[in-house]
């Protein structure tokens, strides 16, 4: 019996020990299944997440790309096949080419509807992305002016055949460079050179102040500056062009861009760009019209010898006649405006930025001077004109009380038909005892010219005198 009993408890402690065994494991076999359900949770989570964030990331890419995309029914601008530039410029052929430059080269085409156009290829690092050359286009189908080169399409192709193009109208007569250097024996009359600073005045000034924001060109020069088939001036060559600050705010750039001779030395030091570099520039220009010189001329002892330098002791003197472009004294020249003319870019070019002029004030300037020439009517008659005829020129001598000082325009006698010398030296003494206005003077004077000039290989001129404050007007349109 008490075997029984022990063998009894052995029993039950061994049954007791095999059960506290197996409740141990299960409970390790419950955490480590907690463990690893919380594992593969915390990893589908992650998954999840990073897939969501893809999928966002995709989404925000396509909505970008999506929103750079080009509309150009909306720009108001037509978008060209790289077929259709190929055709109108023969393969981009050297015949077509018309200008060149650090952007690419421009060629010139023949469409079937849109006529004749300029075609701007980009050069393969012209823009550093895609997203670049979209901003440009957007930025240039705000440009609208009469006196800015206006940007008519483009064309885009991405893959192997990459290419970015700008398709602008096409301005006819060349640009003012041609004219300033006088290639191919072109010229500009006095009122055509301040014409065409109006409106090229006209055309920066809306860059600066009718777009919002204002568009700094960076690179305004002769050779951007196009002539219309009316001689109007057309800003062109936005390929520098910076959307940036108005008024006298600058915008810190970290690269100088431009052409040297027209840079502003206040940019080039402190790399501050304002619209005041594009005053600085049109000022050099101004300066070219009147003198026709190149901004440096390097020709002289190589000494590179700026145009402001130049130019500014005869004009800060009130004398305009020494730096004059000798091919304005072919035929009667409004001496007085070319001089404020000069006045008026070097005031342009004075070191303090903020002491410029605006391109608004530029312009408005020019064209109450151009108002002044055509409405002007002396308020005292020249008196006193004495001329005096030599051998091989004519000098009219002008003593009125006003003090006037005198333009000479030189004569080859020699060769003059004696029936014109005639009709002139009878214009000459009406010249002499009438003033300008409304007298039949002109009528002898185009009686000489029909009498000799046609027929004969001279060149004749008559000595006009103008009061110091008083632009002509009788003589602005006369043409011999």
């Amino acid at each position: 019996m008490a075997i029984n009993t022990v063998a009894a408890s052995e029993v039950l402690r061994t049954s007791s020990s095999d059960n506290a065994k197996s409740s141990a494991h299960d409970k390790k076999i419950l955490w480590l299944g907690l463990v690893a359900g919380g594992l593969l949770l915390l990893i589908a989570a992650l998954i999840y997440l990073s897939i969501k964030k893809r999928l966002f990331r995709a989404c925000m890419l396509g909505r970008k790309q999506k929103k750079d995309d080009l509309d150009a029914e909306k720009l108001m601008l037509r978008r060209f096949q790289m077929e259709e530039l190929v055709r109108a410029t023969n393969n981009f052929s050297r015949g077509c080419l018309i200008g060149s430059g650090a952007f690419g080269n421009v060629y010139v085409g023949t469409f079937d509807v849109e006529g004749t156009l300029a075609i701007k290829k980009a050069r393969a690092d012209s823009y550093t992305s895609t997203h670049e050359f979209r901003n440009e286009v957007k930025l240039l189908s705000r440009v609208k002016h009469q006196n800015l080169v206006g940007l008519v399409g483009y064309c885009e192709e991405e893959g192997p055949k990459e290419a970015q193009v700008l398709v602008y109208e096409y301005v006819q007569n060349g640009s003012l460079l041609e004219y300033i250097v006088g290639r191919g024996g072109r010229f500009l009359t006095w009122r055509q050179r301040v014409n065409i600073a109006i409106g090229a005045a006209k055309g920066i000034a809306h860059l600066h102040e009718g777009i919002n924001p204002g568009i700094i060109h960076r690179d305004i020069k002769p050779s951007n500056i196009l002539l219309g088939e009316g001689f109007e001036a057309k800003v062109s060559d936005f390929g520098l062009v910076k959307s940036g600050p108005t008024g006298d705010q600058s915008h810190v750039s970290s690269q100088i861009k431009g052409t040297p001779g027209y840079l502003d030395p206040a940019y080039c030091t402190s790399l501050h760009l304002s619209p005041f570099s594009d005053v600085y520039s049109f000022g050099v220009i101004l300066l070219q019209l009147v003198a026709a010189r190149p901004a440096v001329d390097t020709a002289k002892n190589g000494s590179n010898y700026h145009i402001i330098q130049w130019a500014r002791p005869s004009l800060e003197k009130g004398s305009v006649e020494d730096i004059l472009d000798a091919n304005l004294l072919l035929e009667p020249c409004n001496m007085e405006i070319m001089l404020k003319m000069g006045q008026l870019g070097l005031r342009c070019v004075v070191k303090v930025p903020k002491q410029r002029p605006t391109m608004t004030q530029v312009w408005q300037e020019l064209e109450a001077a151009l108002h002044i020439a055509d409405t002007y009517i002396p308020k005292h008659p020249i008196k006193r004109r004495s001329l005096r005829v030599s051998q091989g020129s004519m000098v009219e001598q002008d003593e009125s009380e006003t003090g006037v000082e005198f333009q000479r325009f030189h004569v080859d006698m020699d060769t003059m038909h004696s029936a014109s010398l005639r009709c002139l030296e009878s214009s000459a003494k009406l010249v002499c005892q009438v003033p300008w206005k409304g007298h039949p003077v002109f009528s002898s004077v185009a009686a000489a010219t029909n009498l000799g000039y046609p027929s004969l290989s001279y060149s004749w001129t008559i000595l006009l005198l103008y009061e110091a404050t008083s632009p002509w007007k009788l003589t602005s349109d006369y043409r011999l």
